[in-house]
């Protein structure tokens, strides 16, 4: 029997291969189809500190992943849709985390005669820069309806010129690249990874990271208010309980009476501010000059308050209007007619 013969090259490169897949970390398949070779460089020049990206045709990532002992089911699902499928292999990153810096490298590039439409691509109505000319023909040419309002191309109403999955053709490629709309999108794009024996598709990994970060927040507010609420012990509620219940505890003392270290105080200044409102009723001269200094530092108090709350109303007023103000202000009898 005569053995087909492989070159020497072939058996190294899948040696290779298989010592990457067999590698800890995170393994996945990426596809670079349509990628142009200046992006292509510059975008695994900005990954490489993160991650290996290894090309090779399929039919090589094939027998290197037989050769490393993995699933061939796993391979399948992640080499399904890749056009121009790589290895990407990082051992600093989670797969999570590897889905999220490969994004970044996606950007959209202006349509090619026969590509189809990934999306369903929406030209919306309104204002163009284009000036009157052959443009307003083009744009009805290819299906987006166009007229000269105001000097200026506008569109006339929301089309959706292609659906998703569509073949879009050369003439409407260029007039949607004239209006900056570049539907393919190109560049380092995950279809898969595995992660500790875990096969996780690329839909699965993009999570929206700041709405993630908001339902934890409102989560975690949620169930702490429920503990509280449920009287549940913990070591992060039970400062708010023992606030909570001490400050219970000072208002059912204060109310029933209770004399101690801590409602004594309360009890004095609520006596002080009693005596204060009583004095007020009082005529001036019936007040020793202790009890006067201490009216008027209450009057001094009120009157701060009463300025701070005023300020916005006070911005307002003509300079005529605060003086008439000021005159009427200082026109009382004594303190009996300020507390009356």
């Amino acid at each position: 029997m005569i053995q087909a013969k492989v070159a020497p090259w072939k058996r190294d490169r899948v040696g290779e291969l298989a010592a990457v897949i067999s590698a800890d970390g995170v393994l996945g398949v990426v596809d670079i189809g349509g990628v142009p070779a200046k992006n292509m460089l510059s975008m695994r020049g900005d990954l490489r500190s993160n991650m290996s990206i290894t090309m090779a045709k399929k039919t090589l990532i094939r027998l290197a992943w037989v050769q490393a002992g993995r699933d061939a089911s796993e391979l399948d699902a992640l080499l399904e849709g890749a056009i121009q499928p790589a290895i990407v292999h990082t051992d600093s990153m989670n797969a999570f985390q590897l889905y999220s810096e490969l994004a970044k490298t996606k950007q959209g590039r202006a349509a090619k005669e026969g590509e189809l439409s990934p999306i369903d691509i929406v030209v919306e109505k309104g204002p163009t820069t284009f000036g009157p000319g052959p443009i307003v023909g083009e744009f009805n040419a290819v299906g987006i309806p166009a007229k000269i309002d105001k000097g200026k191309v506008a569109i006339q109403k929301t089309t959706t010129v292609v659906n998703k999955g569509e073949a879009i053709s050369a003439d409407l490629g260029i007039m949607l690249a004239k209006l900056d709309i570049h539907p393919i999108e190109i560049g380092i794009i995950l279809t898969g990874a595995i992660e500790d024996g875990h096969l996780f598709e690329a839909e699965s990994l993009d999570l929206d990271t700041e709405g993630l970060h908001n339902d934890i927040i409102v989560g975690t507010s949620g169930a702490f208010n429920l503990a509280c609420n449920i009287r549940w012990f913990a070591s992060q509620t039970m400062p708010t309980l023992l606030a909570k219940a001490s400050g219970e505890a000072t208002s059912v003392a204060v109310e029933a009476g209770i004399a101690n270290a801590v409602t004594i105080p309360l009890f004095v200044s609520r006596a002080n501010a009693r005596a204060l409102a009583l004095a007020g009723q009082l005529d001036s001269s019936a007040l020793d000059d202790e009890l006067t200094a201490a009216l008027g530092a209450a009057v001094a108090t009120a009157s701060a308050e009463t300025a701070t709350s005023d300020a916005a109303e006070s911005a307002e007023e003509t300079p005529a209007e605060e003086e008439e103000e000021k005159e009427e202000e200082a026109e009382f009898g004594g303190l009996g007619d300020l507390f009356g």
